[in-house]
């Protein structure tokens, strides 16, 4: 085989990227750009006529379809900078002995930090508190900021950590750092302190949610494990809405049993227009950026770009998604 070409479709940066260019021609096409720059989204079909124009052997997709046509062209890895490689046809590409590369736990770190942000926002009421000063409502009301915003210290409460996977590991550790008891749940990992979900609630200050969407984890947070919840904790969703029962999570904030909510994700990426928790200042909403940051971009570049090596080698790299197509 002569030079590869590599056509990136998602964002690139980072040491990887030196590997990448040492294995073959890179053509970046990121699907997004500058803070501004509207998103460029391919589906299968265009992503196949680019392949095939370039005549590129690789492809490396972040949110690009490649399925269907895609995966008819002669590649010799599809490279996905997701953790878990959903723009990808896996099945359909096994099928078809391509080497299917994934990005785990590249954006941990980032998530982990705006969910201690988010923990942080909840319990001091930055938000409110950052509204009072730009209104000129300091003393609101006859009031001092002291009164309205005063908050117990998260130091010495207990936060229950469900889902003990890259993410859920590198929060735990951020919130031992600020003096919390950590506990965690996670039925597939032997180290974490809980198997009883619905024992450990009760115990909780605060809950974090950090476990993967599956048939098991849909709506993993009811009614009935809100209202185990202690009175007056604070709930936090750094990875996807599907883990939690909306209407059950509203109506845990508008009772008073819960003091306050942190979500970076929902379903449709957004709330509907008019929804309660749009009217709760006790809420802290963020639009879906625990893992927008420079380094996660680095991260799934080294990632890709190692595992490319190795697969080129002859090797089997550790985030080879199908390895059953080096089998002979």
């Amino acid at each position: 085989m002569g030079e590869l070409t590599i056509l990136a479709t998602a964002p690139l940066r980072g040491p990887g990227l030196d590997t990448l260019r040492s294995l073959g021609k890179v053509v970046e096409e990121p699907w997004i750009t500058g803070p501004t720059s509207p998103m460029r989204l391919l589906g299968s079909d265009d992503l196949a006529a680019r392949i095939a124009e370039l005549g590129a052997d690789v492809v490396i997709a972040e949110a690009d379809s490649c399925k269907g046509p895609v995966l008819d062209l002669p590649l010799v890895a599809i490279c996905s900078t997701r953790g878990d490689p959903t723009n990808v046809d896996v099945a359909a590409a096994t099928e078809r002995r391509i080497p299917v590369l994934r990005a785990p736990g590249r954006n941990a770190d980032g998530v982990a930090e705006l969910t201690i942000a988010l923990l942080l926002a909840c319990t001091r009421g930055l938000v409110r508190a950052d509204a009072d000063v730009r209104a000129g409502q300091v003393f609101r009301d006859g009031t001092i900021p002291y009164q309205r915003f005063r908050a117990w210290q998260v130091a010495g409460r207990t936060v229950g950590v469900v889902g003990f996977g890259a993410v859920g590991r590198a929060t735990a550790w951020r919130f031992a750092g600020l003096g919390m008891d950590v506990r965690s749940y996670d039925p597939f990992a032997p180290d974490a302190t809980d198997d009883d979900l619905d024992a450990m609630l009760p115990d909780c200050d605060v809950v974090s949610m950090h476990a993967a969407v599956t048939p098991e984890t849909v709506g993993l947070m009811n009614a009935d494990r809100f209202g185990r919840m202690r009175e007056g904790a604070v709930y936090l969703n750094s990875a996807r809405a599907a883990l939690h029962d909306l209407d059950a999570l509203t109506g845990a904030l508008s009772s008073g049993h819960l003091a306050s909510a942190g979500l970076d994700h929902f379903e449709g990426e957004q709330l509907p227009d008019g929804h309660p928790l749009l009217m709760m200042e006790q809420v802290v909403l963020a639009p879906h950026i625990g893992g927008a940051t420079y380094d996660t971009e680095a991260n799934h570049t080294t990632l890709i770009a190692d595992g490319l090596a190795a697969l080129l080698r002859g090797e089997r790299p550790s985030n080879l998604v199908n390895p059953e197509v080096l089998e002979k």
